[in-house]
C-alpha cells in the first residue's frame, strides 16, 4: 500500500529545486502533465481552456517543519516528521474549487470525478 508521502511529495521536490537539481518546470511535467497523459485523464495536467482549474499554490520561500500537528495522514505518521521545507503548498484547488487552505479543507467536496479517455 506504500508509505505516506502525498502530502509532502510535491514540497519535497521543491527542496530538489532550491538545490538546483530540477527546474519547476520539470516538476510540472513530472507531477502534472505526466501523470495525466499516462493514465489518459480527460481535461486535466495542463492550465487550458476547456481544461478542468487543478491548481496548487506554493509559496517558494515559507519555511515549515512537519510536525504531528500538521500532518493530515490517517496514520498520523510521516517519514518526513522533523523535516523542514523551504515551500509550503498554501492552497488547492480542484475544479477551480478551493480544497486545501493552509493546513485546512474548506471545502471537502469534489464537484466532479476524474474522466478518462480509455476505449
Amino acid at each position: 500500500s506504500g508509505g505516506p508521502l502525498v502530502q509532502h511529495a510535491l514540497v519535497a521536490l521543491l527542496e530538489m529545486h532550491h538545490r538546483g537539481r530540477i527546474s519547476l518546470e520539470k516538476i510540472v511535467e513530472k507531477t502534472a502533465h505526466n501523470p495525466a497523459i499516462l493514465f489518459q485523464i480527460k481535461d486535466r495536467g495542463y492550465i487550458r481552456k476547456g481544461y478542468k482549474a487543478d491548481l496548487v499554490l506554493v509559496n517558494l520561500n515559507l519555511p515549515w517543519t512537519v510536525k504531528k500537528d500538521n500532518i493530515l495522514y490517517k496514520c498520523g505518521w510521516s517519514p518526513f516528521e522533523g523535516t523542514t521545507f523551504k515551500s509550503r503548498i498554501t492552497h488547492t484547488f480542484v475544479n477551480g474549487v478551493l480544497t486545501y487552505e493552509n493546513f485546512k479543507f474548506p471545502n471537502r467536496s469534489i464537484p466532479e470525478r476524474l474522466t478518462f479517455n480509455r476505449s
